[in-house]
Parts: C-alpha cells; sequence; structure tokens
C-alpha cells in the first residue's frame, strides 16, 4: 500500500477535515495518508523547504510563495493535464483565494480553506453586525470591545484598516510598506481603539480571541476584526454561539480590505509519489469534496460553491453568507521571498509602538525602514539565484 505524510497546522478545523477525506480517499484509491500536525506560530513561520523533504503534502498559507518558487521545493500544481481542473478552481475562487497561490507565472497550492478577517460578536448580546469604525470605537470606550493584537496579527489589523481606507499597503518588493500620511491615520485609530482593550488582547490570537468571547469570561461582546473560525458559529458549543459577520469599515467602499488568510495544499518536489499527492490535492480542493466531506467535518471549505451551499450554511447560522462580501473584497499579503521576516518583525514594531505610546510618525517610519530592508535583502538575494 502506498503511504503518504502530510503536514498541516493544529487546530480541528486544521486536521479533521484532512484525516477525513484522507480516509475516504483510501476508501476510494488505497492510498494512505498519514496527517501529522504543527502550531498556529509554527505555521505561520516554520521554514517550508524542511518541511517538504519530510512530507509529501504540506498545507501552507500564501505568503510563503515567494519563498517556495525560489527554493524550487514545491511542485507547481498547473501541469498540462490538469488545466481542465485549474480552471474551474480558478473560476470557482472565493476572493482572491485561489490567485492568492499564483507567483512567477505558476501556481503552487490549491485553496482548501478561505478565510479573512471578519466581524464576530455575542448572538444573545447584539441585535446586529456593526457597521461603522466609530460605532467600534463607542463600544470600545464602554469596555465591549475584544480583538487579537498578538503577532501577527496586530499587523493584519493594521492592512485590513489601511487597505479599507482606499490606501492599501504595498504588495511588492522595494520601498514603502505604506504613505506615511496613509499610515499615520491607520495607527491613530488603532491607538484609539487598544486604549481601551484588556492588557490581554496582546497575547490573544483569533482563537484565545474567540474562545474567550464564546466563554463570556468579561464583559466584551465583539470582536471587530478576526479570522473567523465556524465551529464557534455552532449553536450549543460554547456558552456563547458567535455570530459572524462583514467587518465594519472606516472608508466609504463598504466591507473590502480585509486582510486575506485561508491554507492552500501544496505538493513536495521531493515526494517519491507526486502523482499520487497531486490527484490528492486536486480531489479535496474540488467543489464535490469541499461542500461534503471537507465541510461535514469541520473544515471552512476553499471553494465558492461550497460558501453558497445551504447544507453548508445552514449548522453555521449562515457563516459563510454573512461574511462573502468581506471574502470578495479581501486584499492579499506581499509574498516575495523575505516578506515573512517583515511580517515578523512589522508585528513586533506596532507592538512596541502601540504600547509604548509612541507617536503614528515613529511607528510608520519604522513600519517603512523595516519594509524597505527586508525588501532590499530580497531583491539582493533574489539576484543571486538567478545569476548563479
Amino acid at each position: 500500500m502506498t503511504t503518504l505524510k502530510g503536514m498541516t497546522w493544529r487546530h480541528p478545523r486544521g486536521v479533521d477535515p484532512m484525516i477525513a477525506t484522507s480516509e475516504a480517499w483510501r476508501r476510494k484509491t488505497g492510498i494512505e495518508i498519514n496527517w501529522e500536525q504543527r502550531s498556529l506560530q509554527d505555521f505561520e513561520s516554520y521554514p517550508i523547504e524542511e518541511l517538504a523533504r519530510n512530507y509529501d503534502l504540506i498545507v501552507i498559507d500564501h505568503p510563503h510563495v515567494g519563498q517556495i518558487a525560489d527554493e524550487n521545493c514545491i511542485l507547481p500544481l498547473d501541469q498540462p493535464e490538469r488545466m481542465a481542473d485549474i480552471a474551474d478552481l480558478a473560476a470557482n475562487s472565493v476572493g482572491l483565494s485561489f490567485p492568492s497561490y499564483h507567483w512567477r507565472a505558476r501556481q503552487w497550492a490549491l485553496p482548501i480553506d478561505a478565510a479573512a478577517q471578519v466581524q464576530a460578536y455575542q448572538a444573545n448580546a447584539l441585535q446586529g453586525p456593526v457597521s461603522h469604525w466609530k460605532e467600534v470605537l463607542e463600544m470600545a470606550r464602554k469596555g465591549k470591545v475584544l480583538i487579537p493584537m498578538r503577532a501577527p496579527h496586530n499587523l493584519m489589523c493594521f492592512y485590513t484598516l489601511a487597505a479599507n481606507l482606499g490606501t492599501p499597503c504595498a504588495s511588492e518588493p522595494g520601498g514603502q510598506i505604506i504613505e506615511p500620511e496613509a499610515g499615520e491615520r491607520v495607527i491613530d485609530e488603532l491607538a484609539k481603539l487598544t486604549a481601551h482593550i484588556r492588557p490581554e488582547c496582546w497575547n490573544m490570537d483569533p482563537i484565545a480571541a474567540l474562545e474567550y468571547l464564546a466563554t463570556g469570561e468579561g464583559p466584551e461582546v465583539l470582536i471587530p476584526f478576526t479570522y473567523g473560525y465556524l465551529s464557534y458559529a455552532v449553536e450549543g458549543l460554547k456558552p456563547h454561539r458567535i455570530v459572524f459577520s462583514d467587518i465594519p469599515t472606516l472608508g466609504h467602499q463598504g466591507p473590502v480590505g480585509s486582510a486575506l488568510g485561508g491554507t492552500g495544499i501544496a505538493v513536495s518536489a521531493f515526494s517519491a509519489h507526486a502523482n499520487d499527492a497531486i490527484d490528492y490535492a486536486f480531489w479535496v480542493a474540488g467543489e464535490e469534496v469541499q461542500k461534503t466531506i471537507f465541510a461535514q467535518s469541520g473544515g471552512q471549505p476553499g471553494h465558492a460553491v461550497a460558501w453558497k451551499d445551504e447544507a453548508v450554511n445552514m449548522p453555521v447560522h449562515n457563516f459563510y453568507r454573512n461574511t462573502s462580501a468581506t471574502l470578495e473584497g479581501a486584499w492579499v499579503r506581499p509574498r516575495h521571498n523575505g516578506y515573512m521576516s517583515f511580517q515578523a518583525e512589522g508585528s513586533s514594531i506596532l507592538t512596541s509602538g502601540l504600547q509604548g505610546g509612541y507617536s503614528a510618525n515613529r511607528i510608520i517610519k519604522e513600519l517603512n525602514a523595516a519594509y524597505a530592508q527586508n525588501s532590499s535583502v530580497n531583491h539582493h538575494t533574489n539576484n543571486f539565484r538567478q545569476n548563479h
């Protein structure tokens, strides 16, 4: 029997659908897939090449694609015999989920999970979602707002506000991450909010924040920006059911600009069973599996047909329909090789600056300097690789 090894991220949403679909795949093909898992923090920072040397299938997020392309550790999936499947997945992308894994004219992964920063609130506490950022600040002053600010999620909030204002951050290497005047406005708005949040928020990722909100440990009832987790929308799972909705807006273009998340499935270039791994990747990313086994086993599908499906929406109180406008208008982070270093440094700059009460001007200068330095190092590295 052929046995493949897979690596995913440690959360029921990341693990359970991979195990369930792999069991169905074993019954269908006789090929077994054993999945291992890593923490959310590792998922965001662990070297992909090292994983590729040890696993056939790897669940990744899109900011890694520049590194993947340079290191040649992942197989491009847009092979000639797969172009019909590629076209179908591209046509059924949730927002920019599919093209977020496209880099240097190749497709490096297939979206299996779609996410972006959305709004979350206790179902029994609010009559409906908050529509504008000024309402968020009003609720924050009353101690009603929670927000995950642990790195890198503070940077994701910065990205979302900047893009929603119509001044999105850079998506390519070189120059500034944002124009100073636009960036300073975003810092000012974040400072207004973080002045009224509990200190624990700085150690919370979205899972911790949603867990806190769902258990009702404090007076907070609203998270304006968090990556959605469908399990909290299920009735009876926690003391407080969480409703997910489109983000509150600061700009005038609606719920656009949310920092895209989600995951894609990639195939190792070192796999001894690459064709088998590719077959599974396309199967698990396809419409039928996404709207049935994947969704039914706790996954958050990356296929648009699943997001519109009544059977998928019903158990989670329209989690997908209520956030689809935000997903469709989401913003894609930079993806060049080396970006992940900036993501870590930029998050640290924001933490120090906002907690330390630094001026918006100082914070933006530090962010822009870090991004320019990262881009310069990346440019040199890429030129060296291309010339040697």
